[in-house]
C-alpha cells in the first residue's frame, strides 16, 4: 500500500516539530526515517498511526485521506521500542491479542499465530510468559503480534534500541528477511545509521523537522546533498578539510592538490570558502612517499581486529584513514597519506551545500 505525506506540518506549542513534509512511500518498500533525537521522525510516524493530530497538510494510505480516521481504522500495525507485551499473557496470547480484539474465528487465530511464530522462531516458546524470555525473544514476540494482523503498513519506532549489540545485529537480519518475505510497506524509525543502511530500500534523513535528503542508502552515503548528510552517515565520520582553489584545475586541502573534474570545477570556481570531504576508506596510507600524497604524523592508531583506524595530523588538520589490521604504528611516527580524488566531495563552507551535484 502506498503512503503519502503532503505538506505535513506539526507544532507542539512554540516548537516546530515538522515543516511541510512531502514524502511518498511506495507499496512494499521499507523506508527508514533517520535523524538525530528531536528531528521529527517519531512525530511523523505517530501522525501516520493517528496517535497525534495532523496540524497542516494531508496524509494518505492508498487513496484514502486518513487525517480524521481513527487509529483503529487505519489498518496499520506499530512496533514500539519498549515491546509493550502483556506480562500475564503467554506468548501465544500476546500474539493473538489483536486478532481476538477483532473477533477473528478461533481456528483462524490458531493458524495465524502459529504461522507468525514459525516465521520468527517462536514456536517452542508459545506457552511462556514475557518474564521468561530474553530481550531478543520479547522483541520477536512484539514483531509477531504486528505481522499476525496482516496490516497494510508496518510502523516500527526504534524497535531494536533496547537490545545489546549482538542481539541487535541478529534481529536486524531477521527483520530484513521478514520484510523481504512479506513485502508489506514498512516505515522504520531509527537514529542508528547502521540500521538505516542495512534495512532501508530508501532513507529519509531529517533535521529540525525538515527533510534533508531522500534516496537509496548508498546514494546518501556517496552523493550527500549537503555537509549534514555527509557527516551524519559514516563511522568513522567523513574527513572535512578547509580548502581553497589551487592551480591547474585542483583544490588544495590538507597540504595536497586534489584534482577536480570540469563540472565540479565550474561549481567551486569563485567560492570564498570551500571544504573537501573524503571518507576514511578513501584515504590510503603508506610508510613511503606516494604519488599525490603528503606526509603527516600519527596521533593515534586504533586496532579493530579486521582493520586499524589511524588518525593523522598535518599542519593542524586531522586525517582519519582505514588501514590494514597488521599496521603497527606509534604516536608521532611519520606516515604518508593520499585521498582518492574520484571519491572526494566538495562543499560550500558557508551554506554546507555539496558542489557539482
Amino acid at each position: 500500500m502506498r503512503v503519502r505525506f503532503e505538506k505535513v506540518g506539526k507544532r507542539f506549542g512554540p516548537h516546530v516539530a515538522l515543516r511541510e513534509i512531502d514524502l511518498a512511500v511506495e507499496p512494499g518498500e521499507c523506508l527508514v526515517l533517520l535523524g538525530p533525537s528531536g528531528c521529527g521522525k517519531t512525530t511523523l510516524l505517530r501522525l501516520l498511526a493517528g496517535l497525534e493530530a495532523v496540524e497542516t497538510g494531508r496524509i494518505f494510505i492508498g487513496e484514502r485521506l486518513v487525517n480524521d480516521v481513527a487509529p483503529a481504522a487505519r489498518d496499520v500495525a506499530m512496533v514500539f521500542q519498549n515491546y509493550a507485551l502483556y506480562p500475564h499473557f503467554t506468548v501465544f496470547e500476546n500474539i493473538a491479542f489483536p486478532l481476538r480484539a477483532r473477533r477473528v474465528d478461533g481456528a483462524e487465530i490458531d493458524r495465524r499465530v502459529r504461522e507468525a511464530a514459525g516465521r520468527l522462531e517462536l514456536s517452542s516458546l508459545l506457552d511462556r510468559r514475557p518474564a521468561q524470555l530474553s530481550g531478543g525473544q520479547q522483541q520477536r514476540v512484539a514483531l509477531a503480534r504486528a505481522i499476525v494482523r496482516s496490516p497494510v503498513v508496518y510502523l516500527m519506532d526504534e524497535p531494536l534500541s533496547n537490545l545489546d549489540a549482538q542481539l541487535r545485529t541478529q534481529t536486524r537480519a531477521e527483520l530484513k528477511r521478514l520484510q523481504r518475505e512479506l513485502r508489506t510497506t514498512t516505515i522504520y524509525v531509527t537514529h542508528d545509521q547502521a540500521e538505516a543502511m542495512t534495512l532501508g530500500d530508501r532513507v529519509a534523513l531529517l533535521r529540525g523537522g525538515t527533510l534533508e535528503q531522500v534516496g537509496p542508502p548508498l546514494e546518501l552515503y556517496r552523493r550527500p546533498a549537503n555537509r549534514f548528510v555527509a557527516t551524519f552517515l559514516g563511522s568513522p565520520a567523513i574527513n572535512l578539510w578547509p580548502a581553497r582553489l589551487g592551480g591547474n584545475g585542483t583544490v588544495r586541502a590538507a597540504g595536497i592538490e586534489i584534482p577536480v573534474d570540469p563540472a565540479t570545477g565550474q561549481a567551486v570556481h569563485g567560492r570564498a570558502r570551500l571544504e573537501v570531504g573524503v571518507r576514511p576508506e578513501d584515504v590510503s596510507v603508506a610508510a613511503r612517499p606516494v604519488p599525490g600524497g603528503a606526509e603527516a604524523r600519527v596521533l593515534v592508531a586504533e586496532p579493530m581486529g579486521n582493520e586499524t583506524i589511524v588518525t593523522l595530523e598535518r599542519d593542524g588538520v586531522r586525517i582519519v584513514a582505514r588501514a590494514s589490521a597488521d599496521l603497527d604504528l606509534e604516536p608521532g611516527a611519520p606516515l604518508w597519506f593520499a585521498p582518492s580524488a574520484e571519491r572526494a566531495l566538495f562543499f560550500d563552507a558557508e551554506t554546507g551545500r555539496r558542489l557539482g551535484q
